[in-house]
């Protein structure tokens, strides 16, 4: 690895903090930190990459040697060329402007030029404190690296920009961490990750010249230096965006005015990229926005298992900021803040116009996506969004599982095929395996507060607003516990033959409207090679397997213990989401498995449940549908 080519552009152009003892400070007048990674006991390669390791030419006579790669990437040894640093950068936190934020436990290491020319930038996670690690200890867990490794890649090979995970390295050292923030602290392995990918920079890094919020009173620790506000946007479009570079030259504001529209379009398409594979990131802060339009950050993030809208992924997330039907005006919100961030050089009724396209180019994408996942390949119709939308809404209404939901369309064939009859009633069949059954249904109806605090609330909301904010409950979050309530009182007699029912006559509905709309693709060519190619074409865009939150923990549970061989079984799965362990019918997982594990939360006050451990749940097989414990499962 000594071979790997260092070319550390963004520390020779942008301005570096003159202080160069490691201690907790305001950092101004500079974008990065010297510091360096503090070393760990006896560091063990969990898991590593090969397709991602070789963006920064690690080859395979390199990976042989697990030592020294865990040497190297826990930050006991570095290479010649790394010259770790941390990165300073602000955030608007679930809509509040928090400040001087920064990389508090990760560390840029350099960038390497590969073998194609290629730039790449490499980062520790883990690895130790910075000036910007606050009150942490600079480090994280086995289970969150693992979380982070794994999904990392799996959105790789799904298709969805993202940046890139190389290693998971953990060691013999320990912090306490508390789980859930209730005083249940236990030791956990310090783990280290290897991050790449073209920059790291994000929105929040152009928030650090912001002046005095009036909300929170914070500011931005390089206010007023708009000469370091001019040198960080002419290194972005210079180095991540050179045909904008290369097309406006000095033109300074129509040049960041293309800056920011391309900031814009990329984003809005990430998002609608997620939204079409039932994934949320959970923390969709300013400072986890990719100035180069990737995902970034993996924390509390969660693929859906049943259709819900309303999905919060993160068991902190109590006003549902970040949920699932949330996630594009945020990102829409986001860019609102970069705009207002370069507003010195990029007159903000200007950008806002800019920012107008941001559902443009999101409609595009999804709608576009969409067709694709319903094998609509060759007409574009204005009713084609009622279609998606009535799938949508049934899989809502019947409690249908996301991913699978998705796949069984490919099981439909086109009107007028030979088997065509026999198709639909296999849709039939298998859909109606992956809806929820009674008890799961009721479950997840179910209100978490119990009748007492309830009433308070109630009472709260019509004469203490303010105080009812302070609980973390808006009017809006009421109306929904009340819903759910009355929900409940309508489930109570339900049974599983009857919800069997009731879903059947659902999905036959949509099933009439699906198969109206296919016939309008039928012309004279050949129909069933017309069918093969829709259906081929599905099945590269509904993965028949995601990084579902009970398939990570079973891993989890299994590493803690020392034994890793379930993160690289799930891992070479989830290199093939499309392909590989593909059958005609979805493989369901037995009813009577449950979901434990040391993070699986319950939404009740039942605190036994809360940190229940056991047996790793063992599906029938990676494709199957969640069973029915996994709603419990919550990540903070």
């Amino acid at each position: 690895m000594e071979g790997i080519k260092f070319d550390n552009l963004a520390l020779r152009t942008l301005p570096i903090d003159p202080v160069e003892a490691n201690y907790v400070r305001s950092v101004s007048g500079a974008c990065f930190s010297k510091v360096k990674p503090t070393p760990v006991k006896n560091p063990k390669l969990v898991a590593y990459s090969a397709d991602a390791l070789k963006l920064i030419d690690v080859g395979e006579d390199a990976l042989k040697e697990e030592k020294q790669l865990a040497q190297v990437f826990s930050g006991n040894v570095l290479l010649p060329g790394m010259d770790p640093a941390a990165h300073c950068y602000c955030g608007h936190q679930f809509g509040y402007f928090s400040g001087q934020l920064g990389d508090g436990a990760t560390m840029y290491l350099g960038e390497v030029i590969n073998k194609n020319n290629e730039r790449w930038e490499l980062q520790f996670k883990g690895a130790g404190k910075t000036p910007y690690s606050r009150t942490a200890d600079g480090r994280k867990v086995l289970r969150s690296s693992i979380r982070e490794f794994l999904c990392s890649e799996a959105m790789y090979y799904l298709g969805i920009p993202t940046t890139r995970a190389g290693t998971c390295v953990t060691s013999d050292d320990y912090v306490i961490r508390d789980i859930f923030y209730d005083g249940n602290a236990k030791q956990e392995r310090c783990t280290i990750i290897t991050r790449i990918a073209q920059t790291f920079i994000r929105f929040g890094s152009f928030e650090i010249f912001k002046t005095l919020d009036p909300m929170t009173g914070r500011r931005g620790p390089s206010l007023g230096r708009n000469d370091i506000l001019k040198t960080l946007l002419d290194y972005v479009v210079a180095t991540f965006y050179p045909e904008i570079e290369s097309k406006y030259g000095s033109d300074d504001e129509n040049k960041y005015a293309a800056f920011f529209e391309e900031v814009v379009k990329r984003t809005a398409s990430l998002v609608a990229q997620w939204q079409c594979v039932g994934w949320c990131h959970g923390v969709l802060n300013t400072d986890n926005m990719s100035i180069v339009g990737v995902t970034i950050d993996y924390g509390p993030y969660g693929f859906m298992d049943r259709y819900d809208p309303g999905f919060i992924c993160n068991g902190s997330d109590d006003s549902g900021r970040y949920s699932y039907k949330q996630q594009p005006p945020i990102c829409k919100w986001n860019c609102g803040k970069l705009a207002e961030a370069i507003a010195p050089f990029l007159p903000i009724q200007r950008s806002r116009e800019i920012l107008t396209k941001f559902d443009e180019e999101y409609e595009r994408v999804y709608m576009n996506k969409m067709r694709q996942k319903f094998g609509l390949i060759r007409k574009q119709l204005e009713t084609d969004k009622e279609l998606f939308n009535t799938f949508l809404n049934t899989m809502e209404s019947t409690g249908a599982d996301f991913t699978n939901s998705f796949r069984a369309l490919s099981l439909i064939h086109l009107p007028n095929t030979k088997d065509f009859d026999q198709s639909v009633q296999l849709f039939i069949s298998t859909i109606l395996d992956q809806c929820c059954d009674a008890e799961e249904w009721k479950f997840v109806n179910k209100s978490s507060i119990d009748e007492r605090t309830y009433e308070l609330l109630k009472s709260l909301a019509g004469t203490n607003r303010a105080l009812l904010s302070q609980f973390g409950f808006s009017p809006e979050l009421l109306e929904n516990e009340n819903l759910k309530r009355e929900k409940a009182k309508e489930l109570a007699n339900m049974t599983n033959e009857s919800k069997r029912k009731d879903d059947e006559k659902a999905w036959r509905k949509f099933l009439d409207m699906y198969i109206e709309r296919l016939k309008k693709e039928l012309d004279e060519d050949d129909i069933e090679k017309l069918n093969s190619e829709r259906i081929k074409i599905m099945k590269q865009n509904n993965p028949r397997m995601v990084l579902r939150n009970y398939l990570a923990q079973r891993a989890i549970e299994q590493a803690e213990q020392g034994d890793y061989s379930e993160v690289h079984k799930l891992f070479e799965e989830l290199k093939h989401p499309y392909t590989g362990g593909d059958r005609d019918t979805i493989q369901l997982a037995k009813p009577d498995e449950t979901t434990t594990g040391a993070e699986a939360l319950p939404p009740t006050t039942d605190t036994t449940q809360k940190h229940a451990t056991g047996a790793c749940l063992k599906p029938t097989n990676y494709e199957s549908k969640a069973p029915s414990g996994a709603c419990r499962i919550r990540v903070t």
